[in-house]
C-alpha cells in the first residue's frame, strides 16, 4: 500500500485543485492530457493511502468530501510555502542569508529599531530576521557564542571581542530617577551615596550567563532585579525603589510627572556603547547584513538607536548603572 508521503506530491495535489474545479473526473483528465482511468487510478492510490474518500461519486459531478476538502484547503497552503521556498532558495543564492539574527541591547530605542526592520522589509529580502533581547554582558555573549550575527548596543570590554568586527554607537547618559511619592523625591541634591545606600535600587538583570557585569551598585545596598527595562522603569514608576535610567527613556515620563530626575553627587558619566559583528575570514557579509551595517554607518540613524534626537537631555548626574 503506497503511503501517504508517496501519494502527496505537487502534482497529485495540484490534480485534485483541477478536479474540484472542472467538476468531473472527465473533465480534469481533458484539462490535464489523461486518460480518463489514470486519473481515476492515481485518485484511488491518494485514498488508499490516506484511508479516506476523497470525492463522491455518487453522481456524475465530483464533489469532494469533507476530508477532500480539508486535503484541498491544506494543499493550496503546502503549494503556496512549496513556491515560496523554492523562491527564497533562488534568492538566497543571490548572497541573502536563510536568517539574520540581531541582539539588541534594553537600553536601544525600539520604536526606531522596529523602522529599520520595517525598511528592511521594504526590500522583500528572503531572509527572516530575529531579534534577541540582551542586556549588558548578555548582549555581547549573545554574539560570541555564535547565537547571533550583529549586536546592537555592546556596553561592556571583553577579551572576545579581538574577533569581532566593532563600530562605536555612541555614548548614553544614564539618570538618577525616583517616583513623586519616593522618600528621596524631595531630597537635597546632590544626593550623596550614604543616601543612596540607604534606599533600594532597581536594576536589570545582566543576560550573559559567564561573565554578568554589575555596575553602579554600592556594597550593601538593597536591590530589586527585574528582566527588562520596561519592567524597571514601572518599578520605579510604582515607588518600589529607585535607579539610573537613560536619559532619552526617562525624558517622556519626567513630562508626564510620573518621575523625577534627582542630581546625585556621584560624576555624570556616559555609557560607551557599540555595534559588533563576527567577520568572515573567506567571504563577504551576507547581503542582510551588510544592508544593516550600511544603514549603522549613518549617525542620524545612530542618534536615533540611542534617541538623543527624540527628547531633550535632562538636568541630573548620571551614573552608568542599569
Amino acid at each position: 500500500m503506497p503511503q501517504p508521503r508517496d501519494v502527496l506530491t505537487p502534482d497529485s495535489l495540484s490534480m485534485l485543485q483541477v478536479i474540484a474545479d472542472t467538476g468531473s473526473f472527465a473533465a480534469a483528465a481533458r484539462t490535464l492530457g489523461l486518460v480518463p482511468s489514470a486519473l481515476t487510478y492515481r485518485v484511488r492510490q491518494m485514498e488508499e493511502a490516506l484511508d479516506v474518500l476523497l470525492f463522491d461519486r455518487r453522481s456524475r459531478q465530483a464533489q469532494p468530501t469533507e476530508a477532500g476538502q480539508a486535503l484541498l484547503q491544506e494543499a493550496d497552503r503546502l503549494l503556496q510555502d512549496m513556491d515560496a521556498v523554492a523562491h527564497r532558495v533562488k534568492r538566497v543564492a543571490t548572497g541573502w542569508e536563510p536568517q539574520l539574527t540581531i541582539v539588541v541591547d534594553g537600553v536601544i530605542h525600539r520604536a526606531t529599531l522596529l523602522d529599520l526592520v520595517e525598511a528592511f522589509y521594504a526590500l522583500h529580502p528572503p531572509t527572516r530576521l530575529k531579534l534577541v533581547e540582551g542586556i549588558l554582558s548578555g548582549t555581547l555573549e549573545t554574539l560570541t557564542s555564535g547565537r547571533a550575527d550583529l549586536a546592537i548596543g555592546v556596553s561592556v570590554q571583553s577579551s572576545d571581542t579581538a574577533s569581532l568586527q566593532t563600530r562605536d554607537l555612541g555614548d548614553m547618559i544614564f539618570r538618577f530617577a525616583v517616583a513623586p511619592h519616593h522618600p528621596l523625591a524631595n531630597a537635597a541634591e546632590p544626593i550623596d551615596d550614604e543616601t543612596l545606600l540607604a534606599h533600594r535600587l532597581i536594576v536589570v538583570a545582566d543576560s550573559g550567563v559567564r561573565d554578568a557585569a554589575s555596575v553602579g551598585l554600592l556594597g550593601g545596598q538593597d536591590t530589586l532585579t527585574v528582566g527588562s527595562m520596561p519592567a524597571k522603569i514601572e518599578a520605579q514608576i510604582r515607588g518600589l525603589g529607585c535607579g539610573f535610567l537613560p536619559d532619552s527613556m526617562v525624558a517622556p515620563y519626567v513630562a508626564a510627572g510620573l518621575l523625577r530626575v534627582k542630581d546625585v553627587a556621584r560624576p555624570t558619566r556616559n555609557m560607551r556603547l557599540r555595534y559588533a559583528w563576527t567577520p568572515s575570514a573567506h567571504t563577504r557579509p551576507g547581503r542582510a547584513l551588510q544592508w544593516w551595517l550600511e544603514q549603522l554607518e549613518s549617525p542620524t540613524t545612530r542618534n536615533a538607536l540611542l534617541a538623543h534626537s527624540r527628547h531633550p537631555h535632562l538636568p541630573g548626574g548620571g551614573s552608568d548603572a542599569v
